[in-house]
């Protein structure tokens, strides 16, 4: 058994690394089955005393022939409540005593499935009104559940039930009471069934209704003080603060002063790495200082495009180094040599969550010397800490108002404080650094493309556009199967699990946004075949809704999923914006059908709780209105060409951009509202152009 101290990305390499060839099937004595796994997350239990399986038909056809109900445990390889479980429960002999004898067990990680994971997820709200992972679901062999956990400590402690005495009392109802648990399963099914509902949804929601009441919800729920929803703990919601700065832009002041507000909260914050660069996950408190130390791939690309936005609508430079920052921490923490883009740093490092990030002030004082007093000032360092004995870097006050108190400089201020950071960064990577999960899953990189292809062509910053190139390359070519089939994810070698909706509609989202800041007609083709691959596998003929997982793929027990925004945007949702954005770009008018078709499913639910819906409601805006067209012509990789493309980045219009001919003069033309104007060659012509159109659309 290893320790809680070793290094636990050295032992998954390790583990990685033995020749399977070589094993048992069940693992032999060292490990159990899941050392055949490419997950992380599944290899952190290979060494349990679990006799775990992975998901499949072995596992369901043992507990089928032995009678046995499954526990169905489902996690992520950065999770830090998946590791407390796992020492404390899953590490135990006498836990796994238990288990081996009464249960079958399978490991699912949900970055791998989410399919598994959105139905039995669907299940622990249903039954406990929330959820979480590690999710824990007690099942029947034919997949029905009975039962649904989240973290349990092993023994019951502070009136928290323990594990040891709930895997007892189901052991002994599976045995004397199989009537209870069939009720159970059966009454279970049926209320799934019922969340299905009967309405298609085809009326369309009254749009300004919906509109309002989500903005009056998150004013209810917005904390004027130190940004963001809610009070702890809080979560950055990058959906969120890109509505409302697309309400900002239309005339709602007080929308965008709340998003810009979050984000230079979240900027200072200690959710926000100050060395590294990045976002963690969610902060423990309200003010942003206490973060849940993993970092995600999805939040990054999120929080770019959301302060993409915020640059787009305010011109302060502020937002545009937000996102600047973000992409250099993606590039050197999560980038591959291949090009692509990791899941997941850990937040957990020696065992302990937040090590590598936090400090104590003597270390800081050896490292920084003459110029410690200033950074621990600004920086909100003391002897005493501000999070458990140590400190979390935070900036309690933006630079100027820091500068303003101290009679500072703040240009010279700014240098002092830069080479510091530099000087700790170098420090902190002496430290054993957490996990990397190094799989490489489709729909997150989907989304990374984006925001760089959107960001290099915004900030004109080339390099961004060419490193998302190089991730959308590596996705196009090595996550398919011979026949063409694009796949879920890739750690080594391609997963077998075929790409869901969010997979598909993500890639080509990021594709339209190279195609949009490259003029290279090879990724819109590649975003045209991903949309032709949805309307095959993922719309139902007979009744036009789509569905989250192919019709070529594992089906769940039921259809339940609402696909509402979770903190990365609905699969419907940016499926319909990719429908409407191919028919701008390639004048397709039956693509806006599709478009509205993929939303028609959630009308009902996004009438209740438009909330949920964001993504939806602003595809559904679009929906009712023409975009601007512009039409560059001229040579693609001419300097002038690629100036005008940047320069038409900068006002926030829903825009078509289109590629006419190859040849003459580089040049725009711009048409709105049924008007067509003189082509601009310069930017500033183009700028004129922009901003009168700006005035009228």
């Amino acid at each position: 058994m290893t320790t809680a101290v070793q290094d636990n990305a050295a032992r998954i390499a390790t583990l990685m690394a033995i020749d399977k060839g070589t094993l048992p099937a069940d693992g032999g004595p060292a490990f159990n089955r899941l050392i055949f796994a490419r997950s992380p997350y599944l290899l952190q239990h290979a060494e349990n005393p679990v006799d775990w399986y992975q998901w499949g038909p072995a596992a369901f056809e043992l507990a089928q022939a032995e009678n046995r109900p499954i526990l169905l445990s489902i996690g992520y390889a950065t999770c830090h409540w998946c590791h407390v479980m796992a020492h404390e429960s899953f590490e135990d002999q006498e836990v796994a005593a238990l288990l081996n004898r009464h249960f079958v067990c399978i490991k699912v990680d949900r970055e791998e499935r989410p399919d598994i994971d959105d139905f039995y997820m669907t299940v622990s709200q249903l039954m406990t009104g929330s959820g979480g992972w590690p999710l824990n679901i007690f099942m029947a062999p034919d997949k029905r559940p009975f039962m649904a956990i989240t973290y349990l400590p092993k023994r019951g402690r502070g009136g928290m039930s323990g594990l040891m005495e709930l895997l007892a009392n189901i052991a002994t109802l599976w045995r004397q009471r199989p009537d209870m648990i069939e009720n159970n399963c059966r009454g279970i099914m049926e209320e799934l069934a019922s969340l299905r509902g009967n309405d298609p949804g085809e009326i369309s929601p009254d749009l300004a209704a919906c509109t309002e009441k989500a903005l009056q919800q998150l004013k209810r729920i917005y904390d004027p003080r130190y940004g963001g929803f809610g009070s702890a703990p809080k979560f950055p919601m990058p959906i969120y603060l890109a509505w409302l700065i697309k309400q900002g832009r239309a005339g709602k002041a007080e929308a965008l002063e709340m998003a810009l507000h979050t984000l230079r909260q979240i900027r200072q914050g200690g959710i926000w790495d100050h060395l590294g660069g990045g976002l963690h996950r969610y902060s423990v408190d309200q003010k942003w200082l206490a973060p849940h130390f993993e970092k995600m791939l999805y939040d990054q690309a999120m929080l770019a495009l959301a302060a993409l936005d915020a640059f787009q609508a305010s011109a302060d430079p502020f937002f545009g180094g937000m996102a600047d920052d973000l992409f250099s921490f993606v590039q050197r923490e999560l980038g591959t040599a291949e090009g692509a883009f990791c899941s997941a740093l850990d937040a957990d490092s020696e065992g302990i969550e937040g090590k590598f990030y936090v400090w104590d002030k003597a270390e800081i004082d050896v490292c920084l010397g003459t110029n410690s007093p200033l950074f621990c000032r600004y920086y909100d360092v003391t002897p005493a800490g501000n999070f458990e004995g140590s400190n979390i870097l935070n900036q309690p006050l933006g630079l100027n108002e820091f500068c303003r108190r101290n009679s500072l400089d703040p240009g010279e201020t700014d240098t002092v404080l830069a080479q510091c950071r530099a000087l700790l960064l170098q420090r902190r990577a002496e430290r054993i650094r957490p996990l990397r999960d190094d799989k490489i899953i489709c729909s997150w990189n989907g989304l990374m493309i984006a925001a760089l292809a959107r960001g290099g062509a915004l900030l004109a910053h080339p390099d961004y556009i060419d490193q998302a190139a190089f991730a959308a390359h590596f996705v196009l070519k090595r996550l398919k199967r011979p026949d063409g089939r694009l796949l879920r994810s890739f750690l080594n070698e391609p997963s077998e699990t075929p790409a869901f909706l969010e997979d598909h509609a993500f890639l080509a989202l990021g594709l339209l946004e190279l195609y949009e800041a490259t003029l290279d007609p090879d990724w819109l083709e590649q975003a045209n075949r991903l949309a032709g691959e949805i309307l095959r596998l993922f719309r139902d003929p007979a009744s036009d809704r789509f569905a989250l997982i192919g019709r070529d793929a594992e089906q769940m027990p039921l259809n339940v999923s609402s696909d509402h925004d979770g903190v990365t945007p609905s699969a419907l949702a940016v499926t319909a914006r990719v429908l409407l954005r191919l028919s701008w770009t390639c004048n397709e008018p039956e693509l806006l059908t599709q478009a509205r078709t993929a939303l028609a499913g959630i009308f009902p639910d996004l009438r209740r709780t438009p909330l949920g819906h964001l993504g939806a409601l602003q595809v559904l805006e679009d929906l009712e209105s023409d975009p601007v067209i512009a039409t560059l012509s001229g040579p693609t990789d001419s300097p002038e060409l690629k100036s005008l493309l940047s320069s038409l980045k900068h006002p926030p219009l829903r825009l078509a951009i289109r590629h006419g001919d190859s040849g003459g003069t580089p040049r725009v033309s711009l048409c709105a509202n049924r008007t067509c104007y003189p082509d601009a060659s310069t930017p500033d012509e183009l700028k004129k152009l922009l901003n009168q159109i700006a005035l009228m659309v």
